[in-house]
């Protein structure tokens, strides 16, 4: 009699993270700081200990001692659909990887078994499935016209056809949320920094397939990568900037990875930017903001590429400012909740981790609660509006815009 098929394989999962699904010890540690597992009601499938045990029982059903001497014990449909709901419900914050005795890389772990999910048909979570369609066609996942990558500019904004600097704005500042892209392009136009944008050769980032498994969706976010790259360097940029965390994580670390090469200009926040500046004494405040302020890190910029002391630098040295820190903050921040595809995908979960980290704000008695990429302040505000809490969300560009008296309407 013929042996079974597997009911998994190792698609797309290295040889390191099949030595990390062994090497995870057991601690707990991560449980007590997962974001997701706290919001759930530590619901059990979502913590990241369970999510790892259970695929390594798996792959021992699968390819273990018993499995090559009697065959692989069959896995039922079932149980693999209610890991993948699982291995969805995580925003790949990171903070369990911050925490790992073990030091295990989760977010590329998770990621690598998202992927294997979605090349196994068991995979994407709900309608994530139909962002990367979205991408491919439109070439941005609001199914907004590529013409209106522009529409939002006022008309005191000069943009140079070429430049050193290129601005990439983003889908979400440029087509939802204008205040971000007006007070990034009006501060710059302030500061004398003559700067390019690529209008509608601007591509999504490809962010959202990467995250959520998609990747090799019919090599969206490959052909994003390298169309956006040709687009920057035919407006003559040494350096782009980027006001939103996630587009900047995507540039800075999956676009080489993509393309198999590193990026021929410098990609920089625009935290950074402004925080070198503001040693360089080269931005004249207007305006004090008599105000205490918290600062959230994204995860995309905080852990997953190691910005963390700039957008501090920047809100302590805007004038009037009292800055004060979250008890978790950092490395160990909580996540804002948007990330990994759970806004798009389990928005009432989002909404639950956005209002614990509110909570964390509240505590420090701050008047405004700042970030800097627009997915944090959207959840943010969510989280803030669903508990009906007094305090004001507001990206760290904004903050200075309006410090340097400029308008962000």
């Amino acid at each position: 009699m013929a042996k079974r098929t597997p009911s998994i394989d190792t698609k797309n999962v290295t040889a390191v993270q099949l030595m990390e699904l062994d090497s995870c010890v057991r601690c707990g540690e991560c449980v007590k700081w997962c974001p997701t597992y706290a919001a759930s009601g530590e619901k059990p499938g979502l913590a990241p200990r369970d999510k790892i045990l259970r695929w390594r029982q798996y792959m021992n059903k699968s390819y273990g001692f018993k499995a090559k001497i009697f065959g692989p014990e069959e896995i039922p449909q079932s149980e693999l659909e209610q890991f993948k709901d699982d291995v969805y419900g995580c925003t790949t914050c990171g903070v369990c990887a911050t925490v790992c005795e073990a030091g295990i890389n989760t977010v590329e772990l998770w990621e690598a078994l998202r992927t294997n999910l979605v090349k196994k048909g068991i995979g994407p979570y709900g309608k994530l499935g139909t962002i990367p369609k979205l991408i491919k066609q439109y070439h941005n996942a609001y199914m907004l016209d590529q013409k209106d990558r522009l529409a939002w500019v006022p008309t005191d904004v000069k943009i140079a056809d070429k430049s050193d600097i290129v601005y990439f704005t983003g889908c979400t500042a440029g087509y939802k949320q204008l205040s971000l892209a007006f007070a990034t392009s009006r501060v710059l136009n302030k500061l004398g920094i003559k700067f390019a944008m690529l209008g509608e050769e601007e591509w999504c980032c490809g962010s959202n397939p990467i995250r959520t498994g998609q990747i090799d969706y019919e090599d969206v976010a490959r052909e994003a990568a390298r169309h956006n790259v040709e687009a920057i360097q035919k407006k003559g940029a040494k350096k782009v900037l980027f006001a939103c965390a996630g587009c900047f994580r995507a540039a800075k670390v999956d676009w080489p990875r993509l393309l198999g090469k590193e990026l021929p200009f410098e990609v920089i926040h625009i935290t950074q930017f402004l925080a070198d500046l503001i040693k360089e004494d080269k931005i004249k405040w207007e305006k004090p903001i008599n105000k205490t302020v918290t600062y959230h890190d994204p995860c995309h910029l905080g852990r997953h590429v190691g910005v963390f002391n700039a957008p501090r630098f920047v809100l302590s040295h805007i004038p009037g400012v009292k800055f004060v820190e979250m008890e978790r903050s950092k490395e160990f921040q909580r996540c804002c909740g948007a990330g990994g595809g759970v806004k798009a995908g389990m928005p009432d979960l989002a909404v639950a981790i956005g209002e614990a980290r509110v909570k964390d704000a509240l505590e420090t008695d701050a008047d405004i609660l700042s970030s800097a990429c627009p997915f944090c302040k959207r959840n943010l505000s969510d989280g803030r509006d669903s508990l009906k809490a007094d305090i004001v969300v507001e990206d760290v560009i904004e903050l200075v815009a309006e410090a340097l008296g400029l308008s962000t309407t």
